[in-house]
């Protein structure tokens, strides 16, 4: 009797461990192609003038981020939603003094969105287990970061160097955002 409930129980974890790289193999192609459409419509943005070359600023993305190829698949969700989350509220403020289309920041928040919509089921069942990761250690430091971006932009009135400035921050996020994404291997 036990052993023909054995098997049952097998193959349904060998389906449910295939079922789950699949999906991490759809998320990682998902993501990918938001990313790259993100960073096309963050390039038709309008380019630095150079006057607002004296506003540059090193805003001191965590260390951890260098080793972003080293994360686990959790660490990197976990990562990559507190990143999404961040530049998303961020483009939300006030870049009126940018003479920036509209229409492309929609359409950026909108791939922002629908790649944290993606990952948030994930990233729910990876907080319930709680178990200590890479990831603990990497968001409050990117939460400063982030802070200092808006802080930056705050003491900068939101002008259009300062937003000019953090354009440049955020395309290098996307960066590390795609160095993220190909931790989502199987």
């Amino acid at each position: 009797m036990t052993y023909r409930c054995l098997l049952p129980m097998v193959l349904l974890l060998c389906f449910s461990t295939t079922a789950l790289s699949r999906s991490y193999s759809l998320l990682r192609f998902q993501q990918s192609q938001s990313l790259a459409e993100c960073q096309k419509l963050l390039g038709q943005l309008p380019s630095t003038p150079h006057h607002c070359l004296e506003f540059r600023m090193d805003f001191q993305m965590p260390e951890e981020m260098n080793q972003a190829q080293q994360f686990q698949k959790e660490d990197a969700i976990l990562v990559m939603y507190e990143m999404l989350q961040k530049i998303f509220n961020i483009l939300t403020r006030d870049f009126s003094s940018t003479g920036w289309s509209e229409t492309i920041i929609e359409d950026l928040l909108a791939e922002l969105y629908g790649q944290m919509k993606r990952l948030q089921p994930i990233q729910k069942e990876i907080m319930q287990k709680q178990n200590s990761t890479m990831g603990d250690t990497t968001i409050p430091h990117l939460g400063k970061y982030y802070f200092n971006l808006v802080q930056y932009l705050e003491s900068k009135e939101y002008n259009s160097c300062a937003w000019t400035v953090v354009r440049v921050q955020i395309l290098t996020n996307f960066s590390f955002l795609m160095g993220l994404t190909g931790c989502l291997r199987d």
